[in-house]
Order: C-alpha cells, then structure tokens, then sequence
C-alpha cells in the first residue's frame, strides 16, 4: 500500500506504533473505515483519528485456492477473514487469521475458523514502512 497518502497516511502511522485507529466525523461522531475525505453521514470534511481498542469478532471469511495473484499461489489456500469490531459493530476489517504476530496467513486450518469467535488484533511488520494488522483468537 502507499503509506504516504494524505488520506490514510495516520492509519499507516499507528499501525507502525502497534495501534489500531479509524477516522471519526468531528461534526456528527460517525466512524468510518476505509478513510474516507468525507462523512458519509453529514458530509462533513472535518474528521480525526480515533484508537480503537483492538478487539472484535469474527463476522465473516473465505479461504482463497489457485488460481490467484502469482504471488500468493504459493501460501494457497490461507483466511481472509472479516472482523467486526467491539468498539465500533459499524466498522469491519479485512485482514488474516494467524496464530501470533509473527505468523503466516496460512497457518491457521480453515476449518478452525467460527463465525462469532472473538478476535484482536496483533501487527505485523511486511516491509520497512507497512505494518499489517492481523488478528489472532482472544
């Protein structure tokens, strides 16, 4: 990802300090993620940055096999999981299941995998500048 966009750069920013935020409407309150210049809700352009307490459930997944993008033809099939946050049940993520901070994608057996599970999250670091977040089960 470009970490450097205007838009998203503070995500990047607190992801890297092991936090998870999302931006909030300063006008009517709503969070959003993805970030977004404008409040879907009021319109409002002015917003800030809120922590979120890292915690949620497992709302939904799927588990992706070959074919896919040459460069994850190779840790097929791994989770992509859903995550509905405690903070926030408005505000869903995308991200992996693994078993710890350090862990593969692919790690975790998919038919491990529960619909309601409770989740938070752990940060990964992929590249100097891009932290993911991840999640592993509470």
């Amino acid at each position: 990802p470009s970490t450097d966009d205007p838009l998203d750069a503070p995500y990047w920013e607190a992801a890297r300090r092991g936090e998870l935020v999302v931006q909030a409407c300063r006008a009517c309150g709503q969070r959003r993620f993805p970030p977004r210049p404008m409040c879907p809700a009021c319109q409002s352009f002015d917003h800030e940055w809120q922590r979120m307490s890292g915690t949620g459930r497992l709302w939904s997944f799927v588990v992706p096999h070959p074919p896919l993008l040459p460069a994850f033809t190779k840790i097929a099939p791994y989770n992509v999981i859903v995550v509905e946050l405690a903070d926030d049940p408005s505000i869903r993520m995308v991200g992996n299941l693994v078993k710890s901070a350090a862990g593969e994608i692919n790690e975790v057996d998919s038919t491990m995998l529960t619909i309601g599970a409770a989740v938070r999250v752990v940060f990964q670091p992929v590249a100097d500048d891009v932290v993911l977040a991840r999640w592993v089960v509470a």
